[in-house]
């Protein structure tokens, strides 16, 4: 569990992410992540590009971690990232969401 004094870091605002991508969220309804969310994302040196494993049931929000993760690194070190989608759907719902 995400302990009480780092509470905040269910909010998206508290993962340093640009005003554009947390009003993009806002506007799709996403302000802040479930716990276990903020607990993949505060495990280790995984904001430093070490590698994540997670596993959740369908629709639990997996594609936010990895959204947050990419958008993080991609921001902070100016590289491209590789986005693996598992359908065609969801890779188009992605690329609109992302842009």
């Amino acid at each position: 569990n995400v302990p009480e004094d780092q509470a905040d870091k269910l909010l998206l605002a508290s993962w340093g992410l640009p005003k554009a991508v947390l009003e993009k969220y806002q506007s799709l309804g996403v302000v802040q992540m479930f716990e276990w969310q903020a607990e993949c994302l505060m495990l280790g040196h995984v904001l430093e590009g070490k590698n994540l494993v997670y596993s959740a049931p369908t629709s639990a929000g997996k594609t936010l971690v990895a959204e947050l993760l990419i958008l993080k690194r991609v921001l902070e070190t100016r590289k491209k990232a590789l986005l693996v989608l598992p359908f065609v759907s969801v890779a188009k719902e992605k690329k609109c969401y992302l842009q």
